[in-house]
């Protein structure tokens, strides 16, 4: 399996953060929560090693790259109270020697579903769009997020949304199911930083006027 190759690691807003040490993109993103570029400046430098590791051990290009997600997800997660001084006990722990000890840790406690019951594509989105798309979904309201996870993770019908919904005791038509996607999309690129839509979707919308709902559609909530 090759190292895939991430196109935002080439975005202007990235590598104009390339000069700056690992510890300082860390107290960047520690002290800017509002801002994605400094988590997406890590992934970009440390993303071959720790595909490396994991490529070994899963048993296809699919599950490597869902736990590859799923480690950079649990990476994003530990960031935000991350002191390597705390961590080493002795003295300065590096980054990168962190990094690869979560790595390893998650490599040992991954329990992979079958590569049928993956939902996830990481040529869709990668894993830094993929933990602010979901820490926004988890702001919306609970119906709203469900219709939008039927539509794009699971590609079922309007038609199919208002059937599910109308079982669960909801009174909405496949049309009305339609109109509230929409404000979910809009929503949901509203609700991401202004740097991380940027950087992952001014592009997509310059090739394609719908490529900014594909955001959602990489995502499987089976985590």
């Amino acid at each position: 399996m090759q190292i895939p190759h991430f196109p935002e690691s080439n975005h202007p807003i990235v590598k104009s953060l390339f000069h700056y040490s690992d510890q300082e993109l860390l107290t960047l993103f520690q002290r800017h929560p509002e801002q994605g570029r400094f988590f997406v400046a890590l992934f970009s430098r440390y993303s071959p090693i720790v595909y490396t590791l994991i490529q070994h051990l899963a048993r296809s290009p699919v599950q490597a790259d869902y736990l590859f997600a799923l480690t950079w997800r649990h990476i994003y997660f530990e960031l935000g109270g991350l002191d390597l001084r705390d961590v080493s006990g002795t003295g300065m722990l590096t980054f990168q020697n962190w990094l690869i000890n979560i790595t390893a840790v998650c490599i040992n406690q991954a329990e992979l579903p079958p590569v049928e019951s993956i939902h996830y594509n990481l040529q869709a989105a990668s894993p830094p769009l993929w933990c602010y798309v979901e820490q926004a979904l988890e702001r919306f309201p609970p119906m709203l997020r469900l219709m939008v996870l039927m539509a794009q993770t699971f590609n079922w019908s309007h038609t199919r949304i208002a059937a599910y919904l109308q079982a669960e005791g909801e009174t909405i038509s496949p049309t009305q199911v339609q109109v509230k996607l929409q404000e979910g999309y809009q929503l949901l690129e509203a609700s991401l930083p202004e740097d991380i839509r940027t950087i992952y979707l001014v592009g997509a919308k310059q090739q394609s006027k719908g490529e900014k709902q594909e955001a959602s559609g990489a995502i499987s909530y089976e985590l």
